[in-house]
């Protein structure tokens, strides 16, 4: 991990720090981001798009957190979280939460205008597909992830 003020901060707070590696916590997690999606799918197809936007987001950001618990890492910030995704070599999977955090913000703290309206059905409904496709490569890195990778990024961490 490169040093960074912000993260060290972070960690000197206790909001970024190594816990006990956890099977439990990552299986919850997993659960709750499938029923984040789900919730996400239902709320689309309700035409409710701007709660589905952050049920889209928030299915993403809970796989991540899960991603975390099985290396034993927990934190506290979601900014710092999707940044740490970089340490795994997870690029992509990155630049498509931070859309998703993007327009979860835009959508929970800003009204639209009727102008909008289709254009939040449309970002809805992506967002929903770039969930399934973030959980799907999340899980499958999951699976190929090895106890030696784990002790390296722990290490990473501790350097920080």
């Amino acid at each position: 991990m490169r040093k960074s003020n912000f993260l060290s901060k972070l960690k000197a707070e206790g909001k970024l720090k190594l816990v006990e590696e956890s099977e439990e916590m990552m299986l919850s997690y997993l659960k709750k981001s499938s029923d984040s999606l789900k919730a996400a799918k239902l709320l689309l197809n309700a035409g409710l798009e701007e709660n589905s936007v952050s049920s889209s987001y928030y299915a993403m950001y809970n796989s991540l957190i899960a991603l975390l618990f099985k290396c034993g890492i927990k934190c506290e910030n979601h900014t710092r979280a999707i940044m740490l995704l970089k340490e795994f070599g997870l690029f992509e999977l990155e630049k498509i939460i931070r859309k998703a955090k993007k327009e979860r913000i835009d959508k929970q703290y800003y009204a639209d205008t009727e102008n909008n309206l289709k254009l939040n059905a449309t970002i809805a409904k992506e967002l929903v597909s770039e969930a399934e496709e973030f959980i799907f490569s999340l899980r499958a890195y999951l699976t190929k992830l090895k106890s030696s990778d784990i002790s390296m990024l722990r290490e990473k961490f501790r350097e920080l």
